[in-house]
């Protein structure tokens, strides 16, 4: 038996979800799998996964975003005035920068942030 880390979009929210391979079967319908794994929508435990999916998400954006940049960890907290460990924490999903930490490592690698509309 294999296992897989997927993310997953849902609902305009992402989900690390651990999918099991098995004899070729696939889950077509993930919202019966985000229901038993983490509860039903709204729950306390459901907000929870959804807040970590958002972190291990965000934090996966701006490790590939400091790779690309080829910034080391230690050259980023340099520039952002922090240290590598936090760098390391963030891009791990482990702990949530502020808006104005998030915004200072943007910064710090060459990017901007984009606040579009959605067309509904």
């Amino acid at each position: 038996m294999k296992s897989s880390y997927e993310v997953v979009r849902l609902d305009n929210f992402y989900y690390l979800c651990n999918i099991m391979q098995t004899n070729n079967h696939q889950i077509v319908d993930y919202d019966i799998v985000l229901d038993e794994k983490f509860g039903k929508e709204g729950t306390p435990e459901r907000i929870k996964a959804e807040e970590d999916a958002l972190s291990f998400y965000s934090g996966q954006i701006l490790l590939d975003a400091r790779k690309e940049a080829r910034v080391t960890q230690t050259e980023l907290a340099r520039r952002i005035n922090s240290t590598k460990s936090y760098i390391s924490k963030v891009e791990n999903g482990i702990i949530i920068p502020s808006v104005g930490a998030f915004y200072r490592i943007i910064n710090a690698l060459g990017m901007r942030v984009e606040v579009v509309k959605t067309i509904e």
